[in-house]
Parts: structure tokens; sequence; C-alpha cells
């Protein structure tokens, strides 16, 4: 999904042609984020990623590290070889960011006190800040120095802000995916459904869901009992408002643009974001 950003935000900008330059922001970004899944095992604690065993569980953290470390090496020196050093300050960036959302997100998640502003940066930063890089790689590849790298940065942005809501959303059971419900509740993740449940509710109620989460995360029914909760509350709804409320401000972006097909196959890519089933 991210390369495919990267090529169709290229092709739309540059009539359908991308050059080397968009290969090796595509291939950058690839070995980036394949980086990141793999050091994301090792913090986590996961021994299985996308149905296969991780790298940490068959080979022990040490070499799961150094793994990471090598894939992030190779996608630099991509860059640095090539000098591309514009794509390459885009990247780095992003990479920053992400390891900032994550501290952000251990940090507060220690206390329960993650507000919906919080939460918004905790997610701008681990999930859409790569989602934004692909988009802007993709118009600094064709078209550097021009007004588009930012607004399609922007426009990544908010596509990835929808994609995390989306996947917050899964957790609550809102479709039938194959997979347990209540994951982030038991790893203690304060997620937009949640976070606006414990702001419309009564004291006694806010403490006992702080309590549940706290303290009784591994009761299945205790977790049943608080997403039943959370979606009386309202927070799906919500949740789902806010989701579209992003998807809509990418769409109005991408609106500025003249028709053809490299922009109608963003605009399905963002609908996928909100619309997709796993």
């Amino acid at each position: 999904m991210r390369p495919m950003f990267v090529f169709l935000t290229a092709k739309l900008l540059n009539k359908g042609v991308v050059n080397e330059r968009t290969y090796r922001g595509a291939s950058v970004i690839e070995l980036i984020h394949t980086a990141t899944l793999v050091h994301d095992d090792v913090v986590d604690e996961s021994n299985k990623r996308r149905g296969f065993f991780s790298i940490n569980a068959l080979w022990k953290n040490k070499i799961a590290v150094l793994v990471g470390d090598y894939l992030l090496s190779k996608g630099l020196l991509l860059s640095i070889d090539n000098n591309d050093f514009d794509l390459l300050k885009i990247i780095s960036v992003a990479v920053r960011e992400m390891s900032e959302g994550e501290l952000l997100q251990i940090e507060k998640a220690r206390r329960l006190d993650i507000t919906e502003d919080v939460y918004y940066e905790i997610i701008r930063q681990k999930t859409a800040t790569l989602i934004a890089a692909c988009c802007s790689l993709g118009a600094c590849s064709v078209k550097p120095e021009s007004a588009d790298v930012e607004i399609f940065r922007k426009f990544g942005e908010l596509c990835g802000m929808a994609f995390q809501i989306k996947d917050d959303l899964f957790d609550y059971g809102a479709k039938k995916i194959g997979k347990p419900t209540g994951i982030d509740i038991k790893e203690q993740k304060m997620t937009l459904p949640l976070i606006y449940a414990l702001n419309h509710c009564t004291k006694k109620e806010k403490n006992w869901v702080i309590n549940s989460i706290k303290n009784h995360n591994k009761d299945k029914q205790r977790v049943k009992e608080v997403i039943s909760f959370v979606k009386e509350k309202g927070g799906l709804d919500y949740a789902v408002s806010k989701m579209l409320e992003y998807r809509d401000e990418a769409l109005e972006l991408l609106s500025i643009y003249p028709e053809s097909d490299y922009k109608a196959a963003l605009e399905l890519m963002v609908n996928y974001v909100v619309d997709r089933k796993k």
C-alpha cells in the first residue's frame, strides 16, 4: 500500500510518468517500514508478524535488532549513494517522528491519562507520518521544491490518521475480521473510542473503567464489559465520525487537481482506508 502512494502521487503530478527517483523513493519506504516492523516486534515482544514467526521469535532479540538496523541503513544509503538528499530528509523526519510517537504512547500508557489531542498526536507520529512521507516522496521525486510536496505530505497524513482510527475500531469488533477483540484494552492502549467514553461518563464509571484496564485487563469477561460500555457511550460512533472527517479532508485536497486515472486511484485508496475489512 505504501509504495502505491509513492507511485500514484508521482504519476498524478507528472502526467503518468515516473523516474528512477520515484522507484528509489518507493524502495526506501519499504526498507524503512520493514525495519520499523522488525523493531516493533522486539518492543512488543510479539512472536508473530502477518501469520509467520517474527525474526525475534526465530533468532531472539539481538539478531532482530541487528536485522532492523541493517534494513534501516540500506534504506538510508540508497538515498545517499544517489544524492537523493531531499528524499533522505523526508524519510529521516518520518523515522524521528515515529520514534517520538512510540515514546509518547509508552509515557502516557503508564498513567492512562491520554487526552483526545494527545491521542491524535500519537497516531500522527506513529502511523500517519509514514504515509505522509510516501506521498511527499512521490511528489518530491518528480517535482522537487514545489508546493505539491507539502500538499501531498498533508494528504498522506490525513489518510494515515483515518487509517489508524479504523484500526482502533477493529478492536471493538465493529466488523468481523477473524481476530480477537479487546487486544488494545489488554495492552492498556488508550484509543479514541475509549477516550471519548471516558470523557462522557460519571466519575464512578470512569474509575471502574480505569481499574478494569489497569488491574483486570486479562479477565475476558471484564474486557467484554468495557467494550460494551464504550459502545453504549457512543465511543464507536464518535470515532467513525472523526475518521470520516479525515477522509473528507484528504479528498478535498485531491479535488484541486485535474481528473485522471491516478487521481481516481488515489481517491479509491482513501476510501479503501476507511472501508477495509481488516
